[in-house]
C-alpha cells in the first residue's frame, strides 16, 4: 500500500503544470506559475506574492478536492 501511494504522488508531481489551482502540504493555497524540472521545484503564486517551493511539498489529497 505504501509503494502504491508513492507511486501515485510521484505521478501527480510529474503531472503538475502551469495554471493548476494547488494546496500546499503547509496550507496555502494559490496557483503555479513556474515549474523547473532541473532542481525540482515550482512557483506558486499566492495573493500575497510568489513563492518557490519543492513540488513534494504540493498536497495530493487537497489538490485533487480542490480540482474536483
Amino acid at each position: 500500500p505504501q509503494q502504491r501511494k508513492l507511486k501515485k504522488e510521484k505521478a501527480f508531481m510529474s503531472s503538475l503544470k502551469k495554471g493548476d489551482r494547488v494546496i500546499t502540504k503547509s496550507g496555502i493555497h494559490g496557483k503555479i506559475a513556474e515549474l523547473n524540472d532541473k532542481d525540482n521545484t515550482c512557483v506558486v503564486e499566492t495573493l500575497a506574492g510568489k513563492i518557490k517551493m519543492e513540488r513534494s511539498s504540493i498536497s495530493l489529497e487537497m489538490s485533487a478536492k480542490l480540482n474536483a
